[in-house]
């Protein structure tokens, strides 16, 4: 193994304090430096590289051409690998880098991935690459730390940008609260309001003004409002010739909004505008709890609703007249076989179903069985919204309903709703973090 390991190590160069200095030749006998271990294509230091932690200077750096990587020795003891191209790909100099953007200018079209540089000067501070045409690119140390490739490194850093920790829950869960007024003009609370939105999936606003026009100040808190064929913002109330199920009296099954479009909005907002005296309670369910509970007590069950392309449809006039038909999986997931989304509402899940006969009956049975786990009393969260309150919540992972109530001439109860999406919210918060708390 050292032998192969020491082969890396032939020709290459180790630069430390701006000055290069040539390995032995290829007929001395080289040894592998002691904290670097090889598996693979791969080199990992043995220590895990933390971010957010003050940079150390750089101790080191290894040249290694035939694999075109460098290896970066860090003072705190840590090592990380960097290809050449990437390097090349990432320069920051004004010509191949809009700063005022933040965006890339060098066309890939015109990067040679086969490049490593002719001459490597070393600071503590920075690195500086002197490529074969002789053009320098500079990389400050804390923007290389930042970019590690190790696997602890990346998963950090994606935890930073999406905040994927989540908390999962059933009956026993005690809705965050925030203060409307305070989420507007407090951008502490706002974030905190945002970042309690991507853990649990649900905020509950108070006291809000009991009028019309509020939701649309969260969507101007955020950046904007998503439009969809039912306006900027809609109002659930009983309507004679409703052109929605919401827009009755009756019972509301566990859903979520819109499946019947191929990208259902991220976000909603409700605010109890008017409630009415009996009945109107509010149900919600944690839609990735119960589907990971499926695959736990049903797996057969789990995987027609994570490979079924289902049918649904919308048809109608409100904003505008609209006739949506999609094709969404009841439960989808990512490519580590996590829940992502749930795409759910029995109303308007299309009597078309692209299914040979025999596979139909399984399938009904599955997502009945999907729907009793929702309704089990471990899972449901029954509250009734006061005027005032703004529900705030995850529409790709909460299913919400209502339960029936008495309706009357003057409007016995009266919501305003409205919708935004995951990139707007996530845009937000990155921008109250860096606002509140730089890069710490």
């Amino acid at each position: 193994m050292w032998r192969s390991v020491a082969k890396y190590f032939l020709n290459n160069r180790i630069y430390q304090s701006g000055m290069p200095k040539l390995l032995p030749t290829q007929n001395a006998l080289c040894h592998p430096v002691q904290d670097v271990l090889h598996q693979g294509s791969r080199l990992h230091s043995r220590s895990t590289l933390k971010l957010n932690v003050p940079v150390s200077a750089i101790q080191k750096v290894e040249s290694f051409h035939e694999q075109r990587w460098c290896i970066v020795h860090w003072e705190d003891g840590n090592q990380s690998l960097y290809p050449y191209a990437w390097l090349r790909d990432n320069c920051q100099c004004s010509h191949c880098f809009l700063t005022s953007a933040k965006a890339r200018k060098l066309p890939i079209k015109d990067l040679d991935v086969n490049i490593f540089p002719e001459k490597i000067i070393l600071s503590d501070s920075k690195i500086s690459m002197v490529w074969p045409d002789q053009h320098i690119s500079e990389f400050d140390s804390n923007w290389l730390k930042t970019r590690c490739f190790h696997q602890s490194s990346r998963e950090e850093k994606q935890k930073q940008y999406f905040l994927k920790d989540q908390q999962l829950w059933g009956s026993e869960l005690q809705i965050p609260t925030a203060s409307f007024e305070e989420v507007l003009t407090n951008d502490k609370v706002a974030y905190e309001w945002l970042c309690n939105l991507c853990r649990v999936g649900v905020v509950q606003l108070k006291h809000a003004p009991v009028e019309k026009g509020q939701v649309a100040k969260l969507g101007k808190r955020i950046g904007f409002l998503r439009q969809t064929f039912y306006g900027h913002t809609w109002q659930v109330e009983d309507k004679s010739d409703a052109n929605n199920v919401a827009y009755t009296s009756g019972e509301l099954s566990l859903h979520t909004d819109y499946p019947a479009l191929h990208h259902p909005p991220g976000i909603q907002f409700l605010h109890c505008i008017k409630q009415t005296e009996v009945g109107g309670e509010t149900i919600i369910v944690d839609g990735f709890h119960v589907a990971n509970q499926l695959r736990r007590v049903n797996p057969k069950a789990f995987q027609i609703l994570t490979s079924v392309l289902v049918d649904f449809t919308d048809t109608g006039v409100d904003y505008c007249d609209f006739s949506l038909q999609s094709k969404n999986k009841i439960i989808d997931l990512d490519h580590r076989g996590n829940v992502v989304q749930i795409n759910f509402n029995n109303a308007t899940r299309d009597s078309v179903l692209d299914l040979p006969a025999e596979q139909v009956r399984p399938f009904l049975s599955a997502l009945k069985d999907f729907v009793l786990l929702m309704y089990k009393p471990a899972n449901l969260v029954a509250f009734k919204m006061e005027p005032g309150n703004i529900l705030t919540f995850d529409n790709s992972r909460l299913l919400h309903g209502r339960r029936s109530y008495i309706s009357d001439d003057g409007g016995a109860r009266h919501l305003e709703g409205a919708y935004s999406d995951w990139d707007e919210v996530m845009s937000r918060l990155r921008c109250l973090k860096q606002a509140l708390y730089g890069d710490k």
